[in-house]
Protein backbone atom coordinates (compact mmCIF):
# COMPACT_ATOMS: atom_id res chain seq x y z
CA UNK A 1 0.00 0.00 0.00
CA UNK A 2 2.81 2.41 0.89
CA UNK A 3 4.45 1.70 -2.49
CA UNK A 4 1.14 2.40 -4.27
CA UNK A 5 0.80 5.75 -2.47
CA UNK A 6 4.34 6.71 -3.51
CA UNK A 7 3.63 5.79 -7.14
CA UNK A 8 0.35 7.77 -7.07
CA UNK A 9 2.10 10.83 -5.62
CA UNK A 10 4.82 10.59 -8.27
CA UNK A 11 2.16 10.43 -11.01
CA UNK A 12 0.38 13.47 -9.54
CA UNK A 13 3.61 15.50 -9.56
CA UNK A 14 4.11 14.46 -13.17
CA UNK A 15 0.61 15.77 -13.94
CA UNK A 16 1.39 19.13 -12.36
CA UNK A 17 4.50 19.42 -14.50
CA UNK A 18 2.66 18.64 -17.73
CA UNK A 19 -0.69 20.36 -16.92
CA UNK A 20 -3.29 19.09 -19.41
CA UNK A 21 -1.18 16.07 -20.39
CA UNK A 22 -2.83 14.05 -17.61
CA UNK A 23 -5.93 11.96 -17.97
CA UNK A 24 -8.67 11.72 -15.39
CA UNK A 25 -7.63 9.85 -12.24
CA UNK A 26 -4.17 11.42 -12.10
CA UNK A 27 -2.66 9.20 -14.80
CA UNK A 28 -0.07 10.80 -17.08
CA UNK A 29 -0.90 11.02 -20.76
CA UNK A 30 1.23 9.91 -23.67
CA UNK A 31 4.83 11.19 -23.91
CA UNK A 32 3.86 13.23 -26.99
CA UNK A 33 1.01 14.96 -25.17
CA UNK A 34 3.23 15.67 -22.18
CA UNK A 35 5.91 17.15 -24.46
CA UNK A 36 3.37 19.32 -26.26
CA UNK A 37 1.93 20.63 -23.03
CA UNK A 38 5.34 21.44 -21.62
CA UNK A 39 6.15 23.36 -24.79
CA UNK A 40 2.92 25.36 -24.45
CA UNK A 41 3.89 26.29 -20.90
CA UNK A 42 7.14 27.77 -22.26
CA UNK A 43 5.52 29.89 -25.00
CA UNK A 44 6.11 33.61 -25.17
CA UNK A 45 3.45 36.33 -25.25
CA UNK A 46 3.10 36.28 -29.05
CA UNK A 47 2.35 32.59 -29.14
CA UNK A 48 0.02 32.93 -26.16
CA UNK A 49 -1.84 35.67 -28.04
CA UNK A 50 -2.00 33.46 -31.12
CA UNK A 51 -3.52 30.64 -29.08
CA UNK A 52 -6.15 33.01 -27.72
CA UNK A 53 -7.02 34.40 -31.17
CA UNK A 54 -7.39 30.90 -32.58
CA UNK A 55 -10.42 30.35 -30.37
CA UNK A 56 -12.31 32.85 -32.52
CA UNK A 57 -10.54 33.12 -35.89
CA UNK A 58 -7.71 31.55 -37.85
CA UNK A 59 -4.22 32.75 -36.93
CA UNK A 60 -1.78 30.55 -38.83
CA UNK A 61 1.91 30.79 -39.74
CA UNK A 62 2.90 33.13 -36.92
CA UNK A 63 6.07 35.05 -37.77
CA UNK A 64 8.17 37.62 -35.93
CA UNK A 65 10.43 38.37 -38.88
CA UNK A 66 10.54 42.13 -39.63
CA UNK A 67 10.97 41.30 -43.34
CA UNK A 68 7.83 39.13 -43.46
CA UNK A 69 5.80 40.62 -46.36
CA UNK A 70 2.67 40.39 -44.23
CA UNK A 71 4.09 42.91 -41.76
CA UNK A 72 2.34 46.31 -42.06
CA UNK A 73 3.93 49.00 -44.18
CA UNK A 74 1.88 51.65 -42.34
CA UNK A 75 3.24 54.02 -39.71
CA UNK A 76 2.06 51.71 -36.95
CA UNK A 77 2.32 49.34 -35.26
CA UNK A 78 6.10 49.13 -35.04
CA UNK A 79 8.41 47.44 -32.54
CA UNK A 80 9.71 50.03 -30.09
CA UNK A 81 6.73 52.34 -30.74
CA UNK A 82 4.30 53.13 -27.91
CA UNK A 83 6.13 50.61 -25.67
CA UNK A 84 5.65 47.71 -28.16
CA UNK A 85 8.36 45.16 -27.35
CA UNK A 86 7.27 42.32 -29.65
CA UNK A 87 5.54 42.27 -33.00
CA UNK A 88 4.27 39.33 -35.03
CA UNK A 89 1.84 38.51 -37.81
CA UNK A 90 -0.36 35.52 -38.63
CA UNK A 91 -2.86 34.75 -41.39
CA UNK A 92 -6.60 34.22 -41.41
CA UNK A 93 -6.86 32.65 -44.86
CA UNK A 94 -10.50 31.71 -44.33
CA UNK A 95 -11.41 35.38 -44.07
CA UNK A 96 -8.70 36.52 -46.48
CA UNK A 97 -6.75 38.71 -44.10
CA UNK A 98 -3.78 39.03 -41.79
CA UNK A 99 -3.62 39.70 -38.06
CA UNK A 100 -0.74 41.76 -36.73
CA UNK A 101 -0.09 41.17 -33.02
CA UNK A 102 1.69 43.75 -30.86
CA UNK A 103 2.78 43.16 -27.27
CA UNK A 104 3.30 46.45 -25.37
CA UNK A 105 4.96 46.66 -21.98
CA UNK A 106 2.65 49.52 -20.98
CA UNK A 107 -0.90 49.34 -22.32
CA UNK A 108 -1.75 52.89 -21.25
CA UNK A 109 1.27 54.24 -23.08
CA UNK A 110 0.18 52.31 -26.16
CA UNK A 111 -3.34 53.73 -26.03
CA UNK A 112 -2.01 57.27 -25.49
CA UNK A 113 0.27 56.84 -28.51
CA UNK A 114 -2.56 55.64 -30.72
CA UNK A 115 -4.85 58.47 -29.59
CA UNK A 116 -2.20 61.08 -30.43
CA UNK A 117 -1.61 59.41 -33.80
CA UNK A 118 -5.33 59.61 -34.65
CA UNK A 119 -5.61 63.25 -33.61
CA UNK A 120 -2.48 64.15 -35.58
CA UNK A 121 -3.89 62.52 -38.71
CA UNK A 122 -7.17 64.36 -38.21
CA UNK A 123 -5.31 67.62 -37.67
CA UNK A 124 -3.54 66.99 -40.98
CA UNK A 125 -6.84 67.07 -42.84
CA UNK A 126 -8.03 63.45 -42.51
CA UNK A 127 -11.16 64.19 -40.51
CA UNK A 128 -12.55 60.67 -40.73
CA UNK A 129 -9.33 58.86 -39.79
CA UNK A 130 -9.90 56.17 -37.18
CA UNK A 131 -13.67 55.90 -37.58
CA UNK A 132 -13.20 52.35 -38.87
CA UNK A 133 -10.57 51.44 -36.29
CA UNK A 134 -9.08 47.95 -36.44
CA UNK A 135 -7.11 48.33 -33.20
CA UNK A 136 -8.38 45.52 -30.94
CA UNK A 137 -7.24 45.69 -27.33
CA UNK A 138 -6.72 42.43 -25.48
CA UNK A 139 -5.24 41.44 -22.14
CA UNK A 140 -1.54 42.09 -22.63
CA UNK A 141 -1.62 42.34 -26.41
CA UNK A 142 -3.18 44.27 -29.28
CA UNK A 143 -4.49 42.71 -32.51
CA UNK A 144 -4.76 44.50 -35.86
CA UNK A 145 -6.90 42.43 -38.27
CA UNK A 146 -6.80 43.63 -41.88
CA UNK A 147 -10.10 41.94 -42.74
CA UNK A 148 -13.43 43.25 -41.50
CA UNK A 149 -14.67 39.67 -41.31
CA UNK A 150 -11.77 38.76 -39.03
CA UNK A 151 -12.48 41.77 -36.82
CA UNK A 152 -16.12 40.71 -36.53
CA UNK A 153 -15.03 37.23 -35.45
CA UNK A 154 -12.56 38.56 -32.88
CA UNK A 155 -14.93 40.95 -31.11
CA UNK A 156 -16.93 37.90 -30.03
CA UNK A 157 -14.07 37.43 -27.57
CA UNK A 158 -12.89 39.82 -24.85
CA UNK A 159 -11.07 41.90 -27.47
CA UNK A 160 -12.46 45.42 -27.85
CA UNK A 161 -12.11 47.99 -30.63
CA UNK A 162 -10.23 51.13 -29.53
CA UNK A 163 -11.69 54.21 -31.24
CA UNK A 164 -10.23 57.68 -30.62
CA UNK A 165 -11.85 59.78 -33.36
CA UNK A 166 -14.18 62.16 -31.45
CA UNK A 167 -16.75 61.85 -34.24
CA UNK A 168 -17.09 58.10 -33.84
CA UNK A 169 -20.17 56.69 -32.15
CA UNK A 170 -21.14 53.30 -30.77
CA UNK A 171 -24.74 52.42 -31.68
CA UNK A 172 -27.14 51.16 -29.06
CA UNK A 173 -26.96 47.43 -28.45
CA UNK A 174 -23.15 47.25 -28.33
CA UNK A 175 -20.85 47.04 -25.34
CA UNK A 176 -19.07 50.21 -24.27
CA UNK A 177 -16.06 49.99 -21.97
CA UNK A 178 -13.69 52.60 -20.61
CA UNK A 179 -10.15 52.58 -22.04
CA UNK A 180 -7.02 53.73 -20.23
CA UNK A 181 -7.09 57.16 -21.89
CA UNK A 182 -9.72 59.88 -21.89
CA UNK A 183 -11.97 60.64 -24.87
CA UNK A 184 -11.54 57.22 -26.52
CA UNK A 185 -13.91 54.26 -26.54
CA UNK A 186 -13.64 50.49 -26.26
CA UNK A 187 -16.50 48.55 -27.82
CA UNK A 188 -17.47 45.42 -29.72
CA UNK A 189 -18.77 47.52 -32.64
CA UNK A 190 -16.79 47.12 -35.88
CA UNK A 191 -17.40 50.11 -38.13
CA UNK A 192 -17.08 49.82 -41.89
CA UNK A 193 -17.70 52.37 -44.62
CA UNK A 194 -18.96 49.73 -47.05
CA UNK A 195 -21.54 48.36 -44.61
CA UNK A 196 -19.81 45.00 -44.09
CA UNK A 197 -19.06 45.63 -40.41
CA UNK A 198 -21.32 45.35 -37.40
CA UNK A 199 -24.95 46.21 -38.19
CA UNK A 200 -26.01 49.60 -36.90
CA UNK A 201 -29.30 48.82 -35.20
CA UNK A 202 -30.03 52.53 -34.89
CA UNK A 203 -30.28 52.89 -38.68
CA UNK A 204 -33.12 51.35 -40.68
CA UNK A 205 -32.60 47.70 -41.50
CA UNK A 206 -34.40 45.62 -44.10
CA UNK A 207 -36.92 44.02 -41.72
CA UNK A 208 -37.63 40.31 -41.74
CA UNK A 209 -41.12 39.84 -43.01
CA UNK A 210 -40.87 42.58 -45.64
CA UNK A 211 -43.34 45.31 -46.34
CA UNK A 212 -40.94 48.15 -45.57
CA UNK A 213 -38.56 49.47 -48.19
CA UNK A 214 -34.96 48.51 -47.42
CA UNK A 215 -33.23 51.33 -45.61
CA UNK A 216 -36.40 53.41 -45.17
CA UNK A 217 -37.79 54.18 -41.70
CA UNK A 218 -41.47 53.41 -41.24
CA UNK A 219 -42.34 56.96 -40.24
CA UNK A 220 -40.48 60.26 -40.43
CA UNK A 221 -36.74 60.64 -40.08
CA UNK A 222 -34.18 59.13 -37.76
CA UNK A 223 -33.05 62.67 -37.04
CA UNK A 224 -30.81 65.29 -38.61
CA UNK A 225 -28.39 67.70 -36.93
CA UNK A 226 -29.26 71.35 -36.42
CA UNK A 227 -27.45 74.53 -35.42
CA UNK A 228 -28.77 78.01 -34.74
CA UNK A 229 -25.81 79.94 -36.13
CA UNK A 230 -22.75 79.66 -38.35
CA UNK A 231 -20.57 79.67 -35.23
CA UNK A 232 -22.50 76.72 -33.79
CA UNK A 233 -22.32 74.90 -37.12
CA UNK A 234 -18.56 75.48 -37.27
CA UNK A 235 -18.16 73.89 -33.85
CA UNK A 236 -20.40 70.97 -34.82
CA UNK A 237 -18.36 70.03 -37.90
CA UNK A 238 -14.96 70.96 -36.46
CA UNK A 239 -13.50 67.45 -36.59
CA UNK A 240 -14.67 66.72 -40.13
CA UNK A 241 -13.70 69.88 -42.01
CA UNK A 242 -10.76 72.28 -42.12
CA UNK A 243 -12.61 74.96 -40.13
CA UNK A 244 -10.45 75.27 -37.00
CA UNK A 245 -7.58 77.24 -38.57
CA UNK A 246 -9.02 78.37 -41.89
CA UNK A 247 -12.45 79.93 -41.63
CA UNK A 248 -14.10 83.04 -43.04
CA UNK A 249 -17.54 84.63 -43.28
CA UNK A 250 -16.29 87.46 -45.46
CA UNK A 251 -18.61 87.64 -48.53
CA UNK A 252 -15.69 87.92 -50.95
CA UNK A 253 -13.95 84.90 -49.44
CA UNK A 254 -17.17 82.87 -49.35
CA UNK A 255 -17.80 83.64 -53.04
CA UNK A 256 -14.45 82.14 -54.07
CA UNK A 257 -14.56 79.21 -56.47
CA UNK A 258 -11.65 76.99 -57.40
CA UNK A 259 -10.93 74.61 -60.26
CA UNK A 260 -10.56 71.90 -57.60
CA UNK A 261 -13.47 72.85 -55.32
CA UNK A 262 -16.79 73.86 -56.86
CA UNK A 263 -19.57 74.88 -54.43
CA UNK A 264 -23.20 73.84 -54.78
CA UNK A 265 -24.58 77.30 -54.03
CA UNK A 266 -23.61 79.88 -56.63
CA UNK A 267 -24.63 83.50 -57.11
CA UNK A 268 -26.89 85.01 -54.47
CA UNK A 269 -27.16 82.71 -51.47
CA UNK A 270 -30.57 84.16 -50.58
CA UNK A 271 -31.93 82.89 -53.88
CA UNK A 272 -31.04 79.38 -52.66
CA UNK A 273 -32.81 79.81 -49.32
CA UNK A 274 -29.47 80.25 -47.51
CA UNK A 275 -29.41 82.84 -44.70
CA UNK A 276 -25.78 82.53 -43.57
CA UNK A 277 -22.66 81.24 -45.26
CA UNK A 278 -18.99 80.61 -44.42
CA UNK A 279 -15.90 79.15 -46.06
CA UNK A 280 -13.61 76.54 -44.49
CA UNK A 281 -10.20 75.77 -45.99
CA UNK A 282 -7.35 77.69 -47.58
CA UNK A 283 -8.24 79.87 -50.59
CA UNK A 284 -5.74 80.12 -53.41
CA UNK A 285 -2.80 82.40 -52.71
CA UNK A 286 0.77 81.52 -53.49
CA UNK A 287 -0.48 78.01 -54.16
CA UNK A 288 -3.71 76.33 -55.22
CA UNK A 289 -6.69 76.30 -52.89
CA UNK A 290 -6.85 73.48 -50.33
CA UNK A 291 -9.71 71.70 -48.56
CA UNK A 292 -12.46 74.16 -49.46
CA UNK A 293 -15.91 73.50 -48.01
CA UNK A 294 -18.89 75.75 -47.37
CA UNK A 295 -21.15 75.98 -44.32
CA UNK A 296 -24.77 77.17 -44.67
CA UNK A 297 -27.57 78.11 -42.35
CA UNK A 298 -30.83 77.54 -44.22
CA UNK A 299 -34.09 79.45 -44.00
CA UNK A 300 -35.87 77.60 -46.82
CA UNK A 301 -34.68 73.98 -47.07
CA UNK A 302 -37.11 73.12 -49.86
CA UNK A 303 -35.79 75.95 -52.03
CA UNK A 304 -32.19 74.91 -51.39
CA UNK A 305 -32.89 71.28 -52.30
CA UNK A 306 -34.90 72.29 -55.39
CA UNK A 307 -32.05 74.38 -56.82
CA UNK A 308 -29.43 71.78 -55.77
CA UNK A 309 -31.43 69.10 -57.60
CA UNK A 310 -31.42 71.14 -60.82
CA UNK A 311 -27.66 71.72 -60.57
CA UNK A 312 -26.97 68.05 -59.82
CA UNK A 313 -29.05 66.79 -62.75
CA UNK A 314 -27.39 69.27 -65.12
CA UNK A 315 -23.98 67.98 -64.03
CA UNK A 316 -25.08 64.35 -64.30
CA UNK A 317 -26.61 64.88 -67.75
CA UNK A 318 -23.26 65.78 -69.33
CA UNK A 319 -21.62 62.35 -69.09
CA UNK A 320 -23.67 60.27 -66.65
CA UNK A 321 -21.36 61.10 -63.75
CA UNK A 322 -20.96 63.83 -61.18
CA UNK A 323 -17.72 65.79 -61.41
CA UNK A 324 -15.23 64.92 -58.70
CA UNK A 325 -14.55 68.62 -58.18
CA UNK A 326 -18.26 69.34 -57.62
CA UNK A 327 -19.29 69.57 -53.99
CA UNK A 328 -22.08 67.38 -52.65
CA UNK A 329 -24.81 68.93 -50.53
CA UNK A 330 -25.18 67.34 -47.08
CA UNK A 331 -28.14 68.64 -45.12
CA UNK A 332 -29.37 68.78 -41.56
CA UNK A 333 -32.61 70.24 -40.26
CA UNK A 334 -31.74 73.89 -40.82
CA UNK A 335 -28.11 73.68 -41.95
CA UNK A 336 -26.08 72.31 -44.84
CA UNK A 337 -22.47 71.60 -45.79
CA UNK A 338 -21.01 71.61 -49.30
CA UNK A 339 -17.85 69.53 -49.79
CA UNK A 340 -16.25 67.31 -52.42
CA UNK A 341 -14.07 65.47 -49.89
CA UNK A 342 -15.17 61.83 -49.38
CA UNK A 343 -13.37 61.60 -46.04
CA UNK A 344 -15.03 64.79 -44.80
CA UNK A 345 -18.43 63.55 -45.92
CA UNK A 346 -17.90 60.30 -44.09
CA UNK A 347 -17.20 62.23 -40.90
CA UNK A 348 -20.34 64.28 -41.47
CA UNK A 349 -22.41 61.12 -41.84
CA UNK A 350 -21.32 60.19 -38.33
CA UNK A 351 -22.89 63.49 -37.23
CA UNK A 352 -26.16 62.41 -38.96
CA UNK A 353 -25.90 64.72 -41.97
CA UNK A 354 -27.42 63.17 -45.10
CA UNK A 355 -26.50 63.67 -48.76
CA UNK A 356 -29.09 64.98 -51.23
CA UNK A 357 -28.98 62.44 -54.07
CA UNK A 358 -31.10 63.15 -57.16
CA UNK A 359 -29.40 60.72 -59.58
CA UNK A 360 -32.11 58.77 -61.48
CA UNK A 361 -32.47 55.15 -60.40
CA UNK A 362 -30.41 55.53 -57.21
CA UNK A 363 -30.98 52.99 -54.44
CA UNK A 364 -29.15 52.20 -51.21
CA UNK A 365 -28.37 48.77 -49.75
CA UNK A 366 -30.14 47.62 -46.62
CA UNK A 367 -28.60 49.10 -43.50
CA UNK A 368 -27.96 52.57 -44.94
CA UNK A 369 -30.21 55.54 -44.29
CA UNK A 370 -32.56 56.42 -47.11
CA UNK A 371 -35.07 59.12 -46.27
CA UNK A 372 -37.41 61.49 -48.09
CA UNK A 373 -36.09 64.83 -49.23
CA UNK A 374 -38.04 68.07 -49.57
CA UNK A 375 -38.32 67.62 -53.36
CA UNK A 376 -39.65 64.86 -55.56
CA UNK A 377 -37.10 62.68 -57.31
CA UNK A 378 -34.41 63.00 -54.63
CA UNK A 379 -33.55 61.14 -51.44
CA UNK A 380 -31.44 61.83 -48.38
CA UNK A 381 -28.86 59.12 -47.74
CA UNK A 382 -25.52 58.26 -46.17
CA UNK A 383 -24.66 55.77 -48.93
CA UNK A 384 -22.28 56.71 -51.73
CA UNK A 385 -21.62 54.15 -54.46
CA UNK A 386 -18.37 54.43 -56.40
CA UNK A 387 -20.34 55.32 -59.52
CA UNK A 388 -21.94 57.69 -60.44
CA UNK A 389 -20.70 59.78 -57.52
CA UNK A 390 -17.24 60.02 -58.98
Amino acid sequence: MRLQRILAATAALGCLATLAACKEGGQPGTPAAASSSAAAADTGPLTAAQQYLRQFANCDDLSERPDDPRMPAAAFPKAGQWSVKELGVCSDKVRQGEIVIAVPTDMKQFQEGYKKYVLDRMGGGEGSYGLESRVLIGKGFVAFPTSTRTALALVRSDLRVLTCNPGASVPQGYKREKPLVEHCTLSDFVGSEDGSGSPNLETPQDPAGGGEKAGQPKTGSLGLPRADSIAELRTLVGNSLDCAKHFSTDPEAVAIESIDFAPVVTGSALEWGVTGRALCGEPAGAQRARNLSWLDTVGDMKLLQTKAKAAQLADYKEDGRLKQTASRLLVGENIAVETNSPSSRHGLYQLQFLYLNCVPGFSAPSGYRLEKSKVEGCVLTNYEPDNPLG
